[in-house]
């Protein structure tokens, strides 16, 4: 038998605006594409409906900039208003130049921007910030779901980041219900009998990658997918996204931002 994992589009799902129940246009766009949402089911969802739904939408000429948001713009060359931005946004500035600002967030994500973003929102001085709390998000949905349909699905909240070392950018979970976001192969063996120490594999990263695939950044229109066909042993509630985060013990690279 043929081993798959379907990764489905939901099309024609409308602009979503602050208050909207998410939960159900999803339920309702999957009905009209002929999909029904089945125990299992993973569902990904962009972070910029999320945000979009909380109201988490802001106009930078409404920002008053600080001493220190004057001083790190003038050194950076940014503008002053967005540097404000991100400082609110952010538990601690890492490295700043004219390139970039990378932070760890108030969500403790390391990232560029504190995750602010100007992609796909209407209005030239709007800018989306990040769910305040994305797991919490994606619990609520995940009840939600259940709800209306009776089905037990994980959910994955996405967004785009750059990776240490690598060109371009890709998928990565920042809120998570619902789904292990590990498999664990430590101490199993491989084809030829060798037991592994170190292999851990990141799924709920890879999904949030792969959804992507089908997902785009651009004119796609297609913020929410539904993963189809694992093995019902990534379900859990037993994790959440700050398990994918490696703390400053951990992190190997921590010099590079001293």
């Amino acid at each position: 038998m043929v081993k798959k994992v379907c990764i489905l589009g939901l099309q024609g799902l409308p602009l979503i605006k602050a208050g909207d129940d998410l939960a159900n246009l999803i339920v309702r766009t999957a009905k009209k594409n002929d999909l029904e949402i089945n125990d299992g089911d993973i569902l990904v969802i962009a972070q910029k409906v999320i945000s979009k739904v909380e109201g988490r939408l802001v106009r930078l000429d409404s920002i008053k900039p600080s001493k220190r948001a004057l001083k790190i713009a003038e050194t950076t060359g940014k503008a002053p208003r967005l540097v404000e931005l991100v400082l609110r946004e952010s538990k601690r500035l890492l490295k700043s130049s004219r390139e970039i600002l990378i932070v760890e967030d108030t969500r403790e994500i390391v990232n560029i921007n504190a995750g602010i973003d100007k992609s796909n929102i209407n209005g030239r001085n709007q800018y989306s910030l990040l769910p305040k709390d994305p797991d919490k998000s994606a619990r609520q949905i995940r009840l939600r779901i259940k709800s209306l349909t009776g089905k037990s699905v994980g959910v994955i909240i996405s967004d785009t980041y750059s990776r240490a070392f690598r060109r371009g950018q890709v998928n990565f979970t920042i809120g998570l219900a619902g789904v292990n976001p590990f498999i664990d192969y430590r101490g199993k063996e491989d084809l030829f009998g060798y037991v592994m120490q170190v292999k851990f594999s990141a799924i709920a990263d890879e999904l949030a990658s792969a959804a992507e695939l089908v997902m785009g950044q651009g004119k796609e229109a297609i913020p929410v997918v539904i993963i189809r066909g694992l093995d019902k042993e990534n379900l859990s509630e037993n994790f959440s996204s700050k398990d994918l985060i490696i703390g400053e013990k951990e992190d190997l690279f921590k010099n590079v931002w001293q």
